[in-house]
């Protein structure tokens, strides 16, 4: 039967083979839609003084640009040209072509139908789809090249190059295309010789020379107008915040004189009187300086600010607070977060930190802060300040689908309540339930259910708008660094998720921000309780040890008693009896020392993956980036934390005088607690390149350190390599540690090396491509692991850093990305030295990763 179909598989390949070479070369003729009077805009150079420059700056000037292109191939333009012209049209025109052919087609579908059928995607929808998504011609025009030339002139013209000409250079060697070549000749920069301010109000003329060393318009530099931009820019705001409350940005202007100055500017700055209207005039007076004479607080006002309704008034340190029923508020919970004070002069400032502060309350909505001249003093502005509440109780509930290296599908749900103004303090407090049922098929499932995962937790937390302390921090941590106090507690439970575990969490943080784009975040208290409650399925989970415990005892004759009908070992009774047999007080089996030191491998991580941890730990995080939003692709971004647990649980323990354990370690509640020292720092930077292409780069560097009563790390604060935010060529936990092959199932260690790069481009329309390079790997040191090609052997170990690249889909949804990416194991540090490098660039041994958002 194979033998009969096979030359027609053989045939339909070809003929598929062939018609795709026939569409690609149809679809090569980028000129097809180019009239014959024109000509296809394809190559832009600019020369600067001669030499060829791809500066995005200066090309963003042009005017007109050739169609986009990846690698030299417009793909766009491509499927443009494959669509249909007027596809519509053209089957209107084939239906009249013969007389009776509509009236048939008529009477099969029906007159709609036929006319629906002009409309589908068959018929005109693909084209359409074509045209959207493609591109078309960028057909030349000598109009968008002369505009292309004043922007260029102006773009220099603006960086001080006054003199400067541009002239083209037209390639027509090609039939129906054209490249453009710019020759810009700078000639000589001009420099700033003198700065001469000319301010007409006395009052902001002192306060501009006050501080004139501030200025950005200095002699000698070179000129450029963004200067004189960011110098306006500088004065508006030293003015608004130091009083100017009727002073705007427009008053501000520079004359430029380069009269006989050879190649040097004079610039004057002209700011004049203010100006206003009274009745039918117009009038100038001086600028005056304004001080804050009232701040009134509205704390329950409507939208409508025109309809001030109070009936409650409470007067605190100079703070007026209006309530149109009961105050529901302390005072100083709402005052602290107002920078407004009695007294003090305007400023924009202390009215952006008012509304910032008030905002992270949480409790009102957005504020409003308006200003009005107080009727009995020329000089004094009244600070009304209104806050709508936001509603006492909110409900929320969500379902997600989702999946991950331990769950194939999982259903996870949430539900929560939040309560506002707990304590009249402007506290918030919130509660939440979740859970989660889920299907895996590496995990043990004996009764064969598909929902064999499931998962429940509670959790609680409670946010003070303060730092929450006996003691006064306002001269460490001020009011306006916004700081928060955050305590949470959790529980949740797991089955058949990994041991089944139960979790205990409880944090105390606080948190605040020194500086705009800057957190610090403390965690005075972090603790974590895992309580294992269904140690003996540890060998359903972790098969890897299973399997090689079990060849071992099919190897050694272990007692038959220890097997199962199908000759491998009963779990969990036959395993431990085998291990018993070996290293026991009593041994019967006495294996080879490296198959000695592999069953103590497996016991010891056994144990260590078994035993119930305390982790009480303290930490602090920073956190700086140069992110201005979403769109923003020129930026950097550095984290750094440390943390370390177990110190004070030590000194307890020794106070308390805790009965230590047959290793030596010291209990708490007879637990033995973790203690270490962990540092890790992360830094991420973005380059924004030509159109939409952006060049990502990310580093990250880990150590935790075990001591005292510790000599491993815990394994939820531990680390791991691979998956799709890692090294996309390893699955999660697959990669390490260092050359041991990622031998394990859940492979850990307690130090951590990771680089990744990745350039992204775009396709057409919200699609987007990447190419990526991932290195890195884990390691064991300073612990109680043994096995050498586990070890961090200082720079001997920068062979074992493993190396993955590959390319990458991404649609852009807007609110979110959705990823695929596809590593290849490129270099392999686990493999023989022969092996290492590109043996497993096939599909076959590729990994699909698909997140959300871009992995850094």
């Amino acid at each position: 039967m194979d033998l009969k179909f096979e030359p027609l598989r053989v045939h339909v390949t070809k003929i598929a083979l062939f018609t795709g070479i026939v569409l690609f070369l149809v679809a090569c003729n980028v000129t097809q839609r180019v009239p014959n009077n024109k000509r296809l805009l394809v190559k832009n150079e600019i020369e600067i003084n001669g030499k060829p420059t791809r500066d995005e700056a200066v090309y963003v000037q042009l005017y007109q640009k050739p169609n986009t292109s990846l690698l030299g191939y417009r793909l766009r333009l491509q499927l443009y040209n494959l669509a249909k012209k007027n596809a519509d049209t053209a089957y209107k025109q084939w239906l009249q072509r013969k007389p009776k052919r509509q009236e048939r087609l008529n009477r099969f579908l029906s007159a709609k139908q036929v006319e629906r059928l002009g409309k589908s995607f068959i018929v005109s929808g693909l084209s359409n789809f074509l045209m959207k998504t493609g591109e078309p011609p960028a057909l030349y025009d000598s109009v968008s090249t002369q505009k292309s030339i004043k922007r260029l002139n102006s773009f220099y013209y603006n960086k001080g190059y006054f003199d400067v000409a541009t002239t083209i250079e037209k390639d027509t060697s090609k039939a129906k295309k054209i490249g453009i070549r710019y020759r810009v000749d700078l000639k000589k920069p001009y420099l700033i010789d003198s700065l001469k301010p000319q301010i007409s109000s006395p009052k902001l003329d002192s306060l501009f020379r006050l501080n004139a060393a501030r200025s950005l318009i200095k002699s000698g530099k070179p000129y450029e107008t963004e200067t004189l931009n960011a110098e306006r820019d500088r004065i508006t705001s030293e003015f608004r915040n130091n009083g100017a409350y009727l002073f705007q940005q427009n008053y501000i202007r520079f004359s430029l004189d380069t009269l006989g100055t050879q190649n040097k500017v004079n610039v004057r700055l002209l700011i004049k009187d203010y100006t206003y209207r009274e009745n039918d005039t117009a009038k100038t007076a001086p600028f005056q300086l304004y001080t804050i004479n009232k701040v009134a607080i509205y704390t329950d006002q409507s939208t409508n600010k025109n309809e001030i309704k109070s009936k409650d008034s409470v007067t605190y340190k100079d703070f007026i607070l209006y309530s149109e029923k009961k105050l529901k508020y302390r005072p100083k919970a709402i005052t602290d977060a107002v920078f407004i004070t009695k007294g003090s002069m305007f400023s924009d400032n202390n009215t952006s930190l008012t509304t910032r502060y008030l905002s992270n309350l949480r409790v009102f909505k957005y504020p409003t802060i308006q200003y009005q001249q107080d009727p009995k003093d020329p000089n004094g502005l009244i600070a009304n300040i209104f806050l709508t509440p936001r509603k006492k109780y909110t409900f929320g509930a969500s379902v997600d689908f989702t999946h991950s290296n331990i769950q194939d599908f999982g259903i996870s749900g949430n539900t929560s309540l939040g309560i506002r103004n707990v304590f009249n303090g402007a506290e918030t407090f919130e509660i939440g339930f979740r859970g989660n049922v889920g299907s895996s098929q590496d995990l043990a499932n004996p009764n064969n259910t598909f929902f064999n995962i499931s998962e429940i937790g509670l959790d609680a937390k409670l946010n003070f708008p303060r730092i929450f302390f006996p003691f006064n921090t306002e001269k460490i941590i001020p009011k306006t660094m916004l700081p928060t106090t955050t305590m949470t507690i959790g529980y949740a439970k797991q089955r058949n998720i990994g041991l089944d575990k139960q979790n205990f969490t409880g944090t105390f943080t606080y948190n605040w921000t020194p500086r705009k784009n800057t957190t610090i975040r403390f965690d005075l208290l972090n603790i974590q309780f895992v309580k294992n409650v269904n140690i003996g399925n540890y060998f359903n989970i972790y098969r890897s040890s299973f399997d090689v415990l079990n060849v071992l005892a099919l190897n050694y004759n272990a007692d038959p008693l220890f097997f199962d009908v199908n000759n491998n070992l009963i779990i969990d009774a036959g395993a431990n009896g085998f291990i018993n047999a070996v290293l026991g007080t009593n041994p019967t089996i006495t294996p080879s020392a490296t198959d000695l030191r592999t069953i103590r491998s497996i016991v010891e991580r056994r144990k260590r993956l078994t035993e119930n941890n305390l982790i009480f730990a303290t930490n602090i995080s920073f956190y700086k980036t140069t992110n201005r939003g979403v769109n923003d692709n020129d930026f950097y971004s550095i984290q750094t934390k440390i943390e370390s647990a177990g110190n004070i649980l030590a000194l307890l323990a020794r106070a308390s005088k805790q009965l230590e354990t047959q290793t030596g370690a010291n209990t708490f509640f007879d637990v033995e607690f973790s203690q270490y020292l962990k540092g890790e720092i992360e830094y991420i930077k973005h380059w924004k390149l030509a159109g939409k292409s952006v060049i990502a780069i990310r580093s990250f560097a880990g150590l935790a350190v075990p001591f005292g009563n510790s000599n491993s790390i815990p394994f939820s604060r531990s680390y791991f390599s691979g998956g799709s935010n890692d090294n996309r060529a390893w699955q999660p936990y697959s990669l390490g540690p260092g050359s041991s092959g990622g031998i394990n199932d859940f492979n850990e260690a307690n130090m951590k090396l990771a680089f990744n790069a990745e350039y992204r481009f775009n396709l057409f329309g919200k699609f987007n491509g990447a190419l990526f390079a991932d290195a890195g790997n884990i390691w064991n040191v300073f612990d109680n692991v043994e096995q050498a090609s586990f070890q961090f052997k200082g720079w001997k170990s920068m062979d074992e850093i493993a190396l993955g690249s590959g390319l990458g889909l991404r649609y852009d949804q807007g609110l979110f990305v959705v990823r695929f990416d596809i590593g290849f194991k490129t270099y392999n540090p686990s493999e023989q030295i022969e092996n290492k490098w590109l043996r497993e660039i096939t599909l076959s041994k590729s990994v699909l990763n698909i997140g959300i958002n871009y992995p850094f």
